[in-house]
This record gives structure tokens, C-alpha cells and sequence, in this order.
């Protein structure tokens, strides 16, 4: 393992940010990122885990803990089974199952950040989630010392959660397995409306797997939503904020407000959510809520390719990003009556 004191923390995140750690560990190896987590446990120091930093916000002050890096390597195929360690690449990991054949998670290509994250936050985009492909967690219980494999009904997965997410202190993924299709060559069905459309087929078609991913990768590109040093748009953690659900009661309330403030013509994103609930977007509220692409004046602004993206154009400080959070839901609240939700993790500060 490798290990530094005083060690810079922003350039191991996407929003570039953030102060030092009073210990950084880096572990290439199960076995040394249970050596470092129980050595942490048993000294009662407070520990970080950090994969691919796609979603830390970590304060100015640092962490005055350990900071542990998972920077573990494994990528395994046997027939249509994967499994990953939990440091490896996502976006690395998504591109050899395409070239491999395999369908299930083409649709999640370009999203930042370590294989071992995915679980946590239940990640999704165009129309895929990774816990529908997922089959077992491999990690470490802090609770009860010791490995185990968590099958994904008791995952506890929803909506850009999960129970590590619930319970953030008590599970440490080291391995993520995934059962893949074969479908000749041809993507999951498409679900995802605009990635039908830039395709040209209809929702519920198939398509080779390449395009797919190239499809997704160029719509991500254009919300600059695939990292690259030199834009300062994608100095962020993608979206920041997820796209709220609401019951059929509040989703009444948020609609007759939307039609007061812009019209009795105007009507707000609404998706089915289950039974009872609605989902709206949360890159429609704060647009409509007056916060448009480019927003703000100093170091952190809003993208000026997607409104739910926060970033950092350079010099910026965590406090900066914190002051425009704050003021796109405050803004947002005002306007609808709804309370955005942050979605990358924040260390040593609130919203």
C-alpha cells in the first residue's frame, strides 16, 4: 500500500476540490483494502473511501481522517457473468462488455467513476440501471469483520439508492458481479426516449451495440457529461441534484403552481414513479426556476451545457460550488415549492 500525510484530496475528484487528507492510502488489492478499513475501525479513525471521485464534495478543510483509495483492478468474463473490482473504470468496464458482445449496460457508458460506486448509488442513465444487470455484491462488513456476498434482492436498490447508501458506514464493496445478455451483437431494448429518437428507431427496438453506446456517449458529451481536462463543464459530478418523485398529491400542488407562474398552458415534466408517485426533472425546475445554462459570475457556475450540472471553471473553492447550490434550491423552492436533493456525497460540509 501506498501511503502519504498531508495529502491533496481535489485532484482525485472530478470538481477538482477540496482540501487535504491527514492520511491517504491507496490499496490495490482486496486484501489491503480490508487491512486499512479495519485498521482504521480498530484506532477509531474517521475513514473516507474514495474511488473515482465522481461524486465527492469534499469541504475546504479536507478530511482529517484516512482517506482510503480503492484503486483495485479485475475485470472478469465467463459467458454472459462479469465481475469487477471494485476499482476498475466503469466507463473502461462498459466499453469491453460492447466490444465483447454482451448487452445490459451499453446505455451507461461515459458515466465517471469506479465499478465498486455503482451499486451504491443505484446508477443509471438512458434508460438503464445497473441493478437490473447486477447480481451479487462482494464487500466487507465493518460491522461483522468479515467478507460477504450480498445477492441483489437484498440490495435494497431504488431510485439512486441502495442500502450502502442508507448505510454508508457499514459495507465497503470490493467486487461487483453482473449477469449480461447475448443478443448477437444487439443492445437491451432501448427505453430511453431521446436515445430512441437520436437512434431513429422507436422505444422497445434493439440496436447493434456500438451504436447504442456511441448514441450515449455523444449525448453525454453534449451536457458535457463525459470527463475531459480541458472542458470545464464536465469539472463536476455530473448531475448534481436527482430529479425529485412526488406523491399524486404533491404533484397536484407543484402542477397548479407551475401553471400560476407560467401559464395555464405550461406543463412540467412527469414520469411514472409507481404506484402513487410521480417523477419530474430536476434540470426543468431549475431552468424554469430561472437558473439557466452559464449561470452565476465567479468560479462556480452552472454548465453551460446542462442546467444540472454544477462546476467548477477553474479556482473555484467548495464553498463557492456550496453558495450556488444553495441558491438554485432556494430559488427552486421558492418557485414550486419543492426541495431539490444533492446527489454526490458530501464530506466535512452540508448543503
Amino acid at each position: 500500500m501506498q501511503e502519504l500525510h498531508d495529502a491533496p484530496l481535489a485532484p482525485l475528484t472530478t470538481f477538482r476540490l477540496g482540501g487535504p487528507a491527514h492520511r491517504l492510502i491507496t490499496a490495490t488489492s482486496d486484501a489491503e483494502v480490508i487491512e486499512a478499513v479495519r485498521e482504521a475501525d480498530d484506532s477509531g479513525t474517521p475513514l473516507l473511501l474514495i474511488g473515482g471521485g465522481s461524486n465527492l464534495v469534499i469541504g475546504d478543510k479536507g478530511f482529517g481522517g484516512t482517506a482510503l483509495r480503492i484503486a483495485t483492478k479485475g475485470f472478469s468474463l465467463d459467458g454472459t457473468k462479469l465481475e469487477l473490482a471494485a476499482g476498475e473504470v466503469w466507463s473502461d468496464a462498459v466499453a469491453r462488455t460492447v466490444e465483447a458482445g454482451l448487452a445490459g449496460v451499453e446505455c451507461l457508458a461515459g458515466i465517471p467513476g469506479s465499478a465498486g460506486a455503482t451499486p451504491i448509488q443505484n446508477v443509471g442513465a438512458y434508460g438503464q440501471e445497473v441493478s437490473s444487470t447486477l447480481t451479487e455484491v462482494i464487500a466487507y462488513d465493518r460491522r461483522t469483520r468479515e467478507t460477504v456476498t450480498i445477492p441483489n434482492a437484498e440490495c435494497a436498490f431504488s431510485y439512486r439508492h441502495s442500502r450502502f447508501k442508507a448505510d454508508p458506514d457499514r459495507h465497503v464493496v470490493l467486487r461487483v458481479r453482473f449477469e449480461l445478455q447475448d443478443a448477437r451483437g444487439l443492445s437491451a431494448p432501448i427505453r430511453y426516449a431521446e436515445t430512441a429518437r437520436a437512434l431513429g428507431v422507436e422505444p422497445g427496438d434493439r440496436v447493434p451495440l456500438a451504436d447504442a453506446r456511441d448514441t450515449v456517449l455523444k449525448l453525454r458529451s453534449g451536457k458535457g457529461m463525459v470527463l475531459d481536462p480541458e472542458d470545464h463543464d464536465t469539472w463536476s459530478a455530473g448531475s448534481f441534484f436527482t430529479n425529485p418523485i412526488l406523491t399524486d398529491q404533491d404533484f397536484a400542488a407543484f402542477r397548479a403552481r407551475v401553471k400560476e407562474r407560467l401559464g395555464q398552458e405550461a406543463e412540467p415534466p412527469a414520469y411514472p414513479a409507481g404506484e402513487g408517485h410521480t417523477k419530474t426533472s430536476a434540470a426543468w425546475l431549475i431552468d424554469k426556476a430561472g437558473f439557466t445554462k452559464g449561470y452565476g459570475t465567479g468560479p462556480a457556475r452552472i454548465s453551460t451545457k446542462h442546467t444540472l450540472a454544477l462546476t467548477n471553471r477553474g479556482g473555484a473553492t467548495t464553498e463557492d460550488l456550496l453558495a450556488l447550490a444553495r441558491e438554485v434550491v432556494a430559488g427552486v423552492r421558492e418557485a414550486f415549492g419543492i426541495t431539490l436533493v444533492n446527489e454526490p456525497v458530501t464530506v466535512g460540509v452540508t448543503l
